[in-house]
């Protein structure tokens, strides 16, 4: 037996979103403490509500840059990989906080259209409205690393989250002005509830994943093995293991069966350029098992 071990150290850089985050706390804390007050100013339970839910997302930004944070970390003998899964973690959290904190704006409407309470449509548009403005700029600004980095995406998600139910407030408080309709700001933040909901659902299910180290989503492990079938003297693949190491880089181990084996075979590097090219997987470990039938590799699996 032959153990080759080789290893591709290029991993791809994180996102570095930390200006965005930033601004993004500044901006939505800034934005609770004006909603708060109106909301107190003026009995509107929908936007002390939301002020609730947007004070949920400051802490959901705060905890996303502190992950952004923790991945340019040095590795240690405690964390060998450093701290890169902070940020899978961080969006798992995220999409936790979202989804309870819509629970929270679902109950509160629910509530509120059992016994509608009256408010004032036009300060409530034009709060929400300054709203609008307010996550629009943020989700912006995570929109372009928001489909590479689940972490970012969850941050995108928030912000695109909390404009949309920014907008119905905005429609209900324009309607009630000239209807005196206080239940519809009730009715559209369910529906906007739902609608979001159903969007972030897909962020939990992959954050999850990431979390109990499945494969990324983006990443066949069928087409993978594949691969590896197809380079030359390969006659098996086993302990094949693909893994995210955070929202942006995958690894990934493997034996290879290799019953003739000579140095021109394989050629790590061109292996390893594949594995990037193809499949987005920046960290490789190959162990070469030279096995003709007399010996059993106890990690097969």
């Amino acid at each position: 037996m032959i153990h080759n071990h080789d290893h591709h150290h290029s991993h791809a850089a994180p996102t570095n979103n930390t200006t965005a985050f930033v601004v993004g706390i500044i901006l939505n804390s800034a934005f609770v403490f004006i909603e708060a007050i109106a909301g107190l100013y003026t009995h509107s339970m929908s936007l002390l509500a939301d002020a609730g839910h947007n004070l949920s997302d400051v802490a959901g930004l705060a905890l996303a840059l502190f992950a952004t944070k923790l991945v340019s970390k040095k590795t240690s003998n405690q964390f060998s990989f450093g701290y890169r899964q902070s940020t899978v973690l961080a969006a798992f959290l995220n999409a936790c906080i979202l989804l309870v904190s819509l629970g929270a704006v679902a109950y509160e409407a629910i509530m509120r259209i059992t016994e509608p309470h009256p408010i004032e449509g036009g300060i409530v548009a034009v709060v929400a409205g300054i709203g609008i403005i307010v996550n629009s700029v943020t989700a912006l600004m995570f929109m372009k690393d928001s489909e590479r980095d689940i972490n970012t995406k969850g941050a995108y998600l928030h912000m695109a989250s909390d404009a949309l139910i920014s907008l119905g407030v905005v429609i209900a408080g324009m309607v009630i002005i000239y209807t005196k309709w206080y239940w519809l700001d009730s009715v559209v933040s369910l529906v906007l509830v739902a609608v979001v909901i159903f969007g972030t659902w897909s962020l939990m299910k992959e954050s999850l994943r990431l979390t109990l180290n499945g494969v990324p989503k983006d990443i066949d492990i069928n087409e993978v093995k594949k691969y590896f079938l197809g380079l030359n003297g390969v006659t098996d693949v086993h302990d094949l293991h693909i893994w995210a190491i955070s929202t942006t880089e995958t690894a990934l181990t493997v034996h290879l069966i290799i019953p003739e084996l000579s140095e021109n075979d394989l050629i790590y590097e061109s292996i390893k350029e594949e594995l990037h090219h193809k499949f987005n997987i920046s960290h490789s470990t190959i162990q070469i098992e030279r096995n003709k039938g007399q010996f059993h590799c106890e990690q097969k699996c």
